[in-house]
């Protein structure tokens, strides 16, 4: 069994040498990211109609009188249409 033991670490130490000889080292030098440390990504914003926070780069643009409005989803879009309709026929 003591011999198994010492096989197994031998194997594992070889295994180990190996790997480190045979892969190329990262090399640290070289950014992670092309962004820069505490750089924003995205920001996010609130669906006006469903207020479902999400990123603004996912998000579904629609212009009303001027005025720029970001939408979780289609869905959301459309609905906020048609209850802004409805209001104005009321």
């Amino acid at each position: 069994m003591f011999k198994f033991i010492i096989l197994a670490v031998v194997a594992y130490v070889f295994y180990r040498a190996l790997k480190s000889w045979i892969l190329p080292k990262p090399d640290a030098s070289r950014p992670v990211s092309d962004r820069k440390a505490g750089e924003i990504d995205d920001i996010m914003i609130k669906d006006p109609f469903c207020e479902a926070y999400f990123p603004k780069r996912n998000a579904v643009h629609y212009r009303e009188n001027g005025e720029d409005l970001y939408f979780c989803s289609t869905s959301c879009r459309d609905q906020y249409i048609q209850a802004r309709s409805d209001e104005k026929t009321n």
